[in-house]
C-alpha cells in the first residue's frame, strides 16, 4: 500500500474520532444548559458570612494569572479574600486589597516527602530549602508561628509521605479542586471530556461534574484527628485552569463568625488566619447554594470536642429540604430523624450535608455541600 494512501486513512480516522468526540463533549454541552444552580436557593437576610479561597497559585510559580488579575476573578465571583499560595515562593509579601479582595500571603512548600502549605507566618521561613526533609520543614513552620497544611495529602501524583510531619500538622486538604481535575485527566473519556463539553454550555457546572471525593481521603483525616484536633478545609488549588472564577464560584472557604472584614489590610489577614486556624471555618460547595444557618449543635466550639454517647445536632440553612442529607463517617452514627448524629465509641466523627446536585448528564448525583473539621470523641464522661 502506497505511503500516501496509510496517511490518507489515518488522517481520515482521526478526524472521525476527532468528529466523534466532539459529538460526545456536544451532549454533555447540551445537557449543561438545563442544569440549574444554585440547587438550594439563599433564603438568608443581611450581609452573608465572609468568604474566600485557600491555596490559590499565580505567576508567581505555576498559576495562568497575575495577583491582579487573580483578585478580579475573586471579586467576580463574590469572595472577600484570596490565601495565595505559590510554590517556594518566600519573598516577604504583606496582606494587600486588591479590586477591594485581601490577598493573604501563604507558600506551598515542595519537600521531599510531598508538598505542605503555610500560612499566617509570624516571622520568616528560615532554614527552608526546596526539596527539603517533610518534617523538617513542618518544624520550620512552627518555628515561624505558622499554620501547617498538608496539602493534597493522598493525592496519587503527590501524597504526603512523612508520618511524623502528618501527626503534627495543624490542616489536612479533605477536598482538593485541583486533585479531583487531575483524577479526570486520568480517566479523559468518563470525567474529563464531559466536564469539558459541560463547561462550553455551564462553566460552573463543568467544574462541579469533576467533585467526585473518594474514601482515602475522609479516612487519614479520621485517623489523623485522633492524635489531635486539626482543620479540614477545602482547598482551591487553582492554577487558573479551570478558569480562577469559575473554581471561585464552585466552592469557597467560609468564616460564620465574622460578617465583614476589617479595613485595614493587616487586621482583616489576622482575623482570616485565625478564623481558617480555629477549625470554626466551613467549606461550602457554593453552587449548590449558599451555607449560612448550618452549624453543628453540641460540640465544644473552642477544642471540637464530644463525648462518647453526646448527641450532635444538624442545623441546616433555611429551605434545605429533601433534596440535602447529612452524611456521617467515623465515630458517629446517624439517627433516624436525619438531623442528629450520636457519638458511639471514641475517635474521630466527619459532619457533612450533601446535596442531590445536578448529574453529569440529566438525571442527579449527590455531591458534598457543607463541609466542616471533623470532631474528636473523647471517652463518656462519668456521672458524679
Amino acid at each position: 500500500m502506497k505511503p500516501a494512501v496509510v496517511v490518507g486513512r489515518l488522517l481520515r480516522a482521526l478526524l472521525g474520532l476527532v468528529l466523534l468526540l466532539l459529538g460526545v463533549a456536544g451532549f454533555f454541552t447540551l445537557a449543561a444548559f438545563y442544569a440549574e444552580y444554585p440547587v438550594v436557593p439563599s433564603q438568608a437576610d443581611g450581609p452573608g458570612w465572609v468568604r474566600g479561597a485557600f491555596h490559590v497559585h499565580t505567576l508567581r510559580s505555576d498559576g495562568r494569572g497575575t495577583v491582579e488579575e487573580v483578585a478580579a476573578a475573586a471579586k467576580a465571583a463574590g469572595l472577600h479574600f484570596v490565601v495565595l499560595t505559590d510554590h517556594n515562593d518566600l519573598a516577604p509579601r504583606e496582606p494587600a486589597f486588591i479590586d477591594g479582595v485581601l490577598m493573604v500571603p501563604g507558600v506551598e512548600l515542595s519537600t521531599a516527602h510531598g508538598h505542605l502549605v503555610a500560612f499566617g507566618l509570624q516571622r520568616p521561613l528560615e532554614g527552608f530549602q526546596k526539596g527539603m526533609d517533610g518534617g523538617a520543614a513542618e518544624a520550620a513552620v512552627e518555628r515561624a508561628g505558622g499554620v501547617s497544611v498538608l496539602a493534597h495529602p493522598v493525592q496519587k501524583r503527590n501524597p504526603w509521605r512523612h508520618e511524623e510531619a502528618a501527626q503534627r500538622a495543624d490542616g489536612f486538604e479533605l477536598y482538593s479542586a485541583d486533585t479531583f481535575f487531575r483524577d479526570a485527566m486520568s480517566r479523559p473519556f468518563s470525567r474529563l471530556l464531559p466536564a469539558v463539553g459541560a463547561s462550553f454550555g455551564n462553566p460552573v457546572h463543568g467544574v462541579m461534574m469533576l467533585v467526585e471525593p473518594g474514601p482515602e481521603p475522609m479516612a487519614r483525616l479520621l485517623e489523623l484527628e485522633r492524635e489531635k484536633p486539626r482543620v479540614a478545609l477545602c482547598s482551591h488549588d487553582a492554577h487558573g485552569l479551570p478558569r480562577y472564577e469559575d473554581v471561585f464560584r464552585a466552592l469557597a472557604m467560609y468564616l460564620p463568625d465574622m460578617r465583614k472584614l476589617p479595613e485595614d489590610a493587616r487586621a482583616a489577614a489576622d482575623q482570616v488566619v485565625t478564623g481558617l486556624a480555629s477549625g470554626g471555618a466551613v467549606c461550602a460547595f457554593r453552587a449548590l447554594g449558599e451555607p449560612e444557618g448550618f452549624a453543628l449543635e453540641g460540640v465544644n466550639a473552642e477544642r471540637r470536642e464530644a463525648h462518647v454517647g453526646d448527641v450532635l445536632t444538624v442545623h441546616l440553612p433555611p429551605g434545605a429540604g429533601e433534596k440535602v442529607r447529612v452524611e456521617v463517617r467515623g465515630a458517629g452514627r446517624l439517627r433516624p430523624d436525619g438531623r442528629s448524629v450520636e457519638l458511639v465509641e471514641e475517635g474521630a466523627v466527619q459532619v457533612e450535608a450533601w446535596v442531590e446536585a445536578p448529574g453529569s448528564f440529566f438525571g442527579t448525583k449527590w455531591r458534598p455541600w457543607m463541609v466542616p473539621s471533623p470532631v474528636k470523641v473523647l471517652p463518656a464522661t462519668r456521672l458524679p
